[in-house]
């Protein structure tokens, strides 16, 4: 139970910015955020938004409300203080502490779908006449004991010296996705997954495939002080099936191994880093056919939802077609709108 007159100083001081004072007795003025996994969320306007761990706070002064999840799924909404480095309600004239033996956490993530769409094209006109055009789309949503990511990539271009001897130079569309059950809501999960493809530069009619495996999130939106960061690995088998030009079709059993693993630089404010790597050996012939898929890339949220992308891609495929290479690199440079 706090003093009445901690109650009345929390009473005089909800009218106007709220404060959180240190155990050292340093204190903050500003507007208080979520409360999640022990930490407060914190905008001043002379450090910026910060995340302060609740054990080093020694009493913050808010009205807000915070949403308050119980161990029975259960929630309710209470105006939540800081004292001692504990979690307070108020209840009626007095406070009590939170009883987190019951809590499963407090202000849990909204579920919600998150995504972006991006483009990037050039036009030429002169010597040389030709367009290219590409297209990134994904979308992804995390609940608690589920995921749901997908993809989608189109890459077209064509050039010549005169606009009736433009020739295709690229002309490629994929798509994918994946579902995740994690057993206790993180660490191990389970997934299956999906993909199809067409190449048409590589002679490549068609490529799809289906895989189950299982993978563990080896930390998710963790913060390292130097950003948040997520990454995980996966194992599995997948079922690929494909066709290439004057070729017969072929099925396969493939094993896979992936891994995808994403920072939020905390230096520069919007700036996101993503890696993603996939190798997928046949089964029976995996020195012989095999596939490699790997990226890099940079996003930067410059304003309101838009930002600038930068990625680079490499596809190695030791089986192609007659007179193809094995490889394709590509460099992407574009404009996207997020949600």
């Amino acid at each position: 139970m706090l003093t009445a007159a901690l109650v009345a100083a929390i009473a005089a001081t909800g009218a106007f910015a709220d404060r959180v004072t240190f155990k050292s007795g340093a204190f903050l003025l500003g507007e208080t955020g979520a409360i999640r996994d022990g930490k407060l969320t914190f905008k001043s306007e002379d450090v910026g938004e910060i995340e302060i761990d609740i054990a080093k706070i020694g009493y913050l002064e808010s009205e807000n409300e915070h949403v308050v999840q119980y161990l029975d799924g259960t929630k309710e909404t209470k105006t939540v203080f800081v004292h001692d480095g504990h979690l307070v309600y108020s209840d009626g004239d007095r406070t009590r502490k939170l009883d987190m033996a019951n809590v499963k956490t407090t202000d849990p993530e909204e579920e919600t779908w998150h995504g972006s769409v991006n483009l990037s094209g050039t036009a030429t006109r002169g010597n040389t006449v030709g367009e290219s055009a590409t297209v990134l789309a994904d979308a992804n949503r995390r609940w608690e004991y589920d995921r749901v990511t997908a993809d989608l990539g189109y890459f077209f271009a064509q050039s010549g010296d005169s606009k009736d001897a433009k020739r295709k130079t690229d002309s490629r569309f994929e798509v994918q996705a994946q579902e995740d059950h994690f057993w206790t809501g993180k660490g191990f999960y389970n997934y299956v997954n999906g993909k199809y493809e067409f190449d048409r530069i590589m002679d490549l009619m068609y490529r799809w495939r289906l895989g189950v495996g299982c993978g563990y999130q080896w930390f998710e939106k963790r913060d390292f002080g130097f950003g948040a960061m997520s990454f995980n690995q996966e194992l599995g088998v997948s079922y690929v099936g494909e066709k290439y030009d004057h070729e017969k079709s072929d099925d396969y059993g493939a094993f896979r191994y992936g891994h995808h693993f994403a920072w939020t630089v905390a230096a520069v404010d919007g700036l996101d880093f993503t890696h993603n790597f996939e190798y997928l050996p046949q089964v029976d012939e995996w020195q012989d056919n095999y596939m490699l898929d790997m990226d890099f890339g940079l996003t930067y949220a410059f304003r309101a939802n838009w930002q600038l992308v930068a990625k680079a891609e490499w596809d190695y495929k030791s089986k192609v077609g007659n007179d193809t290479k094995h490889s394709d690199i590509r460099y992407i440079l574009g404009l996207g709108y997020k949600w």
